[in-house]
């Protein structure tokens, strides 16, 4: 009999990509998955959704067939068929539409960042359509794109030390990537750990997590807020000359604009607005100035409001004028790997194939013009047009990983589309989920341990070796979908490789290295160089750290960070605050679950029963409420039902409730996901005019109790 083995990987469980190891007995199966001691990546660390990665890919609900609907729509009758009649179906109804009406007509969908997003949208842009719908606009885009307009890459929190030093202090802005497991491609056992070494931790959130109750300083400021907050912080570093002088004058250009225009945002200024105090503000901005180096975790809570594009941008503006780009320590742009070609669409957007659009197609984005930085089409545009027909309404889209009557908002916008209007949708994914129980046609999506892939997204500083560790039967990598699906369409100039082995051989080839070669390794380190503006200056217009930006300006936009009170607020809105008195915070992450996924992962499931909402004791007492209590949360725009938490780290007029919930375990095809799904609570009104981001973090609500 063959002795157990450990075979070395790469989880893929959220957005962390953790080394880790799995453990198999003699036959070859996977019985456990530990962290990687020797992972200069994770240094051993995994979380719960890695620790359940088999219990996940071995579920009995796991899709494993291709279905074709064979009832109504949602009567939840379907029937397996071959993969090659699943992609004869494709191939020809999307050669229809894109032959009567265009391409335009067709549309791809997908998640979060996963294995297949070097392949989703140079599929549909290939294909002729512009309309690659993700949910972008609300996670990571805003922070990323900013960056492009105003350093030209995206700078990441050097938190591993590779450069010899460690950040002095560390700013955490919007993120909780340290009690979620990971955030961006940054491992929050990783983050943890350089905040051990740090002198100065100073965290700016609404909530007084366990982060923010160990720092040295907490800003905890009102929902929304978080530009008016960094333009105060900016007009003391400024004010007091705290900048560096040397950095700003050889590599920034707009200082004086900049300065002219934050000094009227003094702490003074911002306390009303913020809730913060005055003397906290100048106490955080003289700590991040004054150590060396500091580096600012940044993360999703600044993508979701009417200012993300706004503060993302001053943020950049902080991080540029206390001289912390691309030092050791500081914020930097990691070095890939050489010798393997790029398949990341953070450092080529080529990836992403808009190069196969014509400026004219381009133009026929739904949404296009919208929002002048939304490199993609607007979910909720999309959604709306699928209902409305303006400006046409699309006839065939593609679900690729994602779960959108969950995680959009107006869910049951996206339900009428799927039910109702589109003639036909695909869906790809894990498990049957509400959005999967509309399609006509739903496919068995690889799990990470059924995958081998070169793992190249969001660490640029490494590539690392996944491997599979699992039989897939007749399951298939959603890369192998598309791959096969190209090819029968034609798009063979966009998918050159005969299959995905060839690919990853492909991407590989200039190491000198097949893909088992680089599989015995597990990783491939970057050669890091620091200060390459010193030689290379800034890949931006003017080649310096844009303060004022030209792109912004040239776009009618405001070139310096303004803020914007946001439209639901008892601020803004004291006539709504009067009925939905409680600011309502969502889509902050939780350990057990990756958004809607891992609800029916039992694990997981007792790691975090029911959906909960966070409410300040004193405020629930008010209401007549304790803990476990069933609850309504109540907007202008519909109501949640949750259970609710006393947490008195939480203002009394501030709720945070859990996102993503449905009941995978109620019959189909709803499997309850209207009850508790907090996105309904929001309506398609009010957007970040730059990049279209949605309040989710800053809008107003009451709670009461659910009696019924």
């Amino acid at each position: 009999m063959a002795p157990a083995s450990i075979v070395r990987t790469s989880c893929r469980g959220c957005h962390g990509v953790c080394q880790v190891l799995v453990h198999c007995d003699a036959e070859g199966r996977p019985v456990k998955v530990t962290g990687d001691p020797d992972s200069p990546t994770s240094h051993g660390y995994l979380c719960p959704k890695g620790a359940a990665a088999i219990e996940q890919a071995n579920h009995p609900d796991r899709l494993r067939r291709p279905l074709k609907r064979v009832g109504p729509r949602g009567s939840g009758r379907y029937e397996p068929i071959a993969w090659d009649e699943a992609l004869d179906l494709m191939a020809a109804t999307f050669g229809t539409v894109r032959r009567e009406s265009g391409p335009e007509y067709i549309a791809l969908c997908q998640g979060t960042g996963r294995p297949y997003t070097e392949f989703t949208g140079r599929f549909i842009h290939a294909l002729g359509s512009p309309n690659f719908v993700s949910p972008g606009h609300n996670c990571f885009l805003p922070r990323n794109i900013a960056s492009a307009l105003t350093v030209g890459w995206l700078p990441v929190a050097d938190v591993y030390g590779r450069g010899g030093a460690s950040p002095a202090c560390i700013f955490v802005f919007g993120c909780n990537s340290m009690e979620t497991g990971a955030a961006d491609g940054l491992c929050g056992s990783m983050v943890k750990r350089a905040m051990r070494q740090a002198g100065q931790v100073i965290v700016a959130d609404p909530r007084r997590t366990k982060t923010a109750a160990a720092a040295g300083l907490h800003l905890q400021l009102r929902p929304g807020t978080e530009c008016a907050l960094a333009l105060a912080l900016l007009h003391v570093i400024i004010g007091e000359a705290l900048y560096d002088h040397d950095f700003v004058a050889r590599h920034c250009q707009g200082f004086a604009e900049l300065a002219a225009h934050v000094a009227a945002f003094s702490p003074d200024w911002a306390a009303p607005i913020t809730r913060v105090a005055a003397e906290d503000i100048r106490r955080a901005a003289r700590a991040f100035a004054t150590a060396r180096p500091a580096c600012l975790l940044w993360g999703n809570g600044i993508d979701t409001s009417v200012n993300a594009f706004q503060t993302g941008r001053a943020l950049l503006l902080l991080m540029a004028i206390t001289g912390n780009l691309d030092v050791p320590g500081g914020m930097v742009r990691w070095v890939p790997p050489a010798g393997v070609r790029c398949k990341s669409p953070q450092e080529d957007k080529n990836i992403l194939g808009m190069q196969f659009l014509s400026p004219e197609q381009k133009g026929r984005m739904i949404g296009a013009g919208r929002f002048p930085f939304v490199p993609g089409c607007h979910q909720p545009s999309f959604w709306d047009a699928c209902l409305t027909g303006r400006p046409y309404r699309p006839r065939a889209v593609w679900l690729v990983g994602t779960n959108p009557m969950l995680t959009a908002t107006r869910g049951d916008v996206v339900e009428a589309a799927l039910r109702d209007h589109l003639e036909f949708t695909v869906v790809s994914d894990l498990f049957m989920t509400p959005a999967a129980e509309l399609a006509d046609l739903v496919l068995p999506a690889a799990h990470w341990l059924e995958q081998d892939d070169v793992v190249y997204f969001h660490k640029i500083w490494c590539v690392l070796a996944r491997r599979s560790v699992l039989d897939p039967g007749e399951i298939r990598d959603d890369r192998d979908v598309i791959l096969a699906l190209a090819h029968r369409l034609g798009l063979d100039e966009a998918f050159p490789w005969p299959d995905r082995p060839a690919y990853l051989d492909w991407l590989l080839e200039p190491s000198g290295l097949d893909f088992a070669a680089f599989a015995e390794k597990g990783i491939l380190l970057g050669e890091m160089r620091y200060r390459k503006h010193e030689a290379d200056g800034f890949p931006t217009p003017s080649g310096r750290v844009e303060l004022a930006s030209s792109i912004m300006a040239r776009m009618g936009r405001p070139s310096l960070p303004i803020y914007v009170e946001p439209p639901l607020s008892p601020v803004s809105s004291p006539e709504v605050a009067a009925r939905y008195p409680l600011i309502l915070m969502t889509g902050c992450k939780v350990l057990p679950f990756f958004h809607s996924e891992g609800r029916q992962i039992d694990s997981l499931r007792r790691l975090r029963p029911v959906p909960q909402v966070a409410v300040h004791p004193v405020t629930a007492a008010a209401l007549g409420l304790g803990a476990g209590d069933p609850v309504w949360v109540v907007t202008p725009a519909g109501r949640a039902k949750l259970t609710l938490r006393p947490d008195d780290g939480l203002p009394p007029d501030v709720v945070q409730a859990d996102h993503g919930w449905w009941y995978p375990e109620r019959p189909g095809p709803e499997h309850g996901w209207r009850e508790s799904c907090v996105n309904l609570l929001f309506g398609h009104e009010h957007f970040d005019p730059d990049c279209g981001a949605e309040p989710l973090k800053c809008s107003l609500c009451r709670v009461e109790p659910a009696t019924a």
